[in-house]
């Protein structure tokens, strides 16, 4: 921190110096800025506000509407047409982001306003159980727009930072992503316990947490978008700090010792600013078929890991919340000593969840397959149904520890299907499209999780449920461990990248390591 601080300080220093006396404040403040806000700092910042628009206040739109005087079938029907509507939409909105033209930038923008707008009309329903029709519009064009925000920040970090980079700069999204979610829970739940009943006020989390994501994607770089699709091209390492942690392993010290020259030649970069259309010269490069990557043996094995995975989770919190409010004396309509719990459990297993990508980020980087990390995210979730079987008239304390499994299988399941898709896709010009895809699957497998865990509660009660999520939790662990092969290498094993000089669009071609590239100096 304080060797960057240091160059900052020589590098606006040089530029006083060989600037007139005049230079306005402006001038300094934007030198200030752009040595501050390094690409990496800003996919943090975007991660985290991306993860404050996330779906975990879908439970306090639900607490609202009852506060409203909603009927239970009309609040289910509005909060899973979000769902519905992203488990249809995401195959295609990641084609559309493998293929535009249109700057990845532009569109993360538009499905951030569309998303927060969207989300934040509740707060325009009437009291009463009244204006159903404009609360289902609303969430359907909340599905269709956040279904293009995970692929473009993908597609954007991968093009950034290049497939040899693009596990620890994922991970560095995700961990943030987690804490933004959490920080939401927190605030949001924190603000409706106060002012409950009126707990729209809430809501104001996801417009403040939208409008911060707007002002930092401008700081994200473009890349080039051949490797945001999963192509083979020119190798980006935006910025040293991706790291979550910075071990004591020779690259990483390589790396330390390299920051101060590469900073110095980064310095006559300039800002990529948001455009409409990319400024990038479109490849030759041929996508390979839908055919050949949708019938992929491991992209099968994936969806259908994924897909059980979901169909037994899904509706595993859904029951946790009823057995919790069984140890709950509060009458009151809406349940205001329920909120402490819903934060309560979404809080922990996001923390944990953050806390589960750090430590999956460096097992990865010290040579663990993704194979035995995603098991064991996958075997998180037999031994959570079978706690909360046993726990289940325990108390509430007892039951919200659960989440702590949650966000272990969580932090694992989704840190190293990005890896997995990535590793999968390479070269093939499909990655959004699978990551599409795979999510799509994932979707439709909670869809019915939460459709056929409810119906069996209802009629035999919430033990049975579990019972059945705890042995639907096997079959995952059954196809993936004997079904998908070990991908830690496959990117590796591919090193001929074709290095581009973001000033001067001059090509060399060579042998390299990304972990080596540097931005070509003047």
């Amino acid at each position: 921190f304080f060797s960057q601080a240091l160059l900052i300080s020589n590098f606006t220093s040089q530029k006083l110096e060989s600037t007139p006396m005049m230079i306005k404040f402006d001038e300094l403040r934007n030198i200030m800025l752009e040595k501050m806000v390094t690409p990496s700092v800003a996919f943090a910042v975007v991660s985290f506000c991306l993860g404050e628009l996330g779906d975990g206040l879908n439970v306090f739109q639900g607490i609202y509407l009852v506060g409203l005087g909603w009927n239970k079938g009309a609040i289910g029907l509005a909060l899973s047409l979000m769902g519905l509507t992203s488990l249809v939409v995401q195959t295609y909105a990641g084609d559309i982001i493998d293929k535009t033209i249109i700057d990845r930038r532009a569109f993360m923008t538009i499905a951030a306003v569309f998303t927060a707008a969207s989300a934040m009309a509740i707060m325009f329903v009437s009291e009463g159980n009244n204006d159903h029709m404009f609360m289902y519009i609303t969430k359907v064009v909340e599905g269709i727009a956040s279904a293009f925000i995970k692929p473009c920040l993908a597609a954007l970090t991968l093009s950034s930072f290049g497939p040899e980079e693009f596990d620890s700069a994922m991970a560095n999204n995700l961990f943030w992503g987690n804490i933004g979610s959490a920080a939401s829970a927190a605030l949001a739940g924190s603000v409706a316990y106060v002012f409950y009943p009126n707990i729209k006020d809430c809501f104001f989390v996801i417009g403040a947490s939208a409008l911060c994501a707007i002002l930092f994607v401008q700081f994200l770089p473009e890349g080039d978008p051949s490797i945001g699709r999963g192509f083979n091209g020119a190798v980006q390492v935006s910025d040293e700090s991706t790291n979550l942690h910075q071990g004591n392993n020779k690259t990483t010290h390589r790396r330390l010792s390299r920051r101060a020259s590469y900073i110095q030649r980064r310095e006559s970069l300039p800002r990529r600013r948001v455009s409409l259309i990319s400024t990038s010269k479109p490849d030759n490069q041929i996508a390979s078929s839908y055919l050949s990557v949708f019938s992929e043996r491991r992209t099968l094995v994936l969806c259908a890991t994924g897909f059980f995975f979901h169909f037994a989770n899904a509706n595993v919190l859904l029951v946790l919340g009823e057995l919790m409010g069984k140890h709950n004396n509060d009458d009151d309509k809406a349940g205001r000593a329920a909120i402490p719990l819903v934060a309560g459990a979404i809080l922990l297993a996001q923390g944990m969840m953050s806390a589960t990508t750090v430590i999956g980020c460096r097992l990865t980087e010290n040579g663990v397959g993704r194979k035995i990390l995603f098991l064991l995210g996958l075997i998180a979730l037999p031994i959570r149904c079978a706690l909360i079987i046993y726990w289940r008239d325990a108390g509430s304390l007892y039951l919200l520890s659960t989440q702590i499994l949650d966000g272990v299988g969580g932090g694992f399941f989704w840190l190293i299907h990005a890896y997995l898709v990535a590793d999968i896709t390479v070269g093939s010009g499909r990655f959004n499209v699978i990551m599409g895809l795979t999510a799509s699957s994932f979707s439709l497998g909670a869809a019915l999780s939460n459709y056929i865990g409810q119906i069996v509660v209802q009629n035999l009660g919430p033990v049975i449920s579990l019972s059945g999520s705890l042995a639907i939790s096997i079959v995952p662990i059954i196809i993936f461990s004997l079904l998908m092969p070990e991908t830690l290498n496959t990117r590796r094993q591919n090193k001929t990248h074709n290095i581009v000089d973001w000033r001067k669009n001059a090509t060399l071609v060579g042998m390299a390591d990304a972990e080596d590239l540097l931005p070509l100096s003047e």
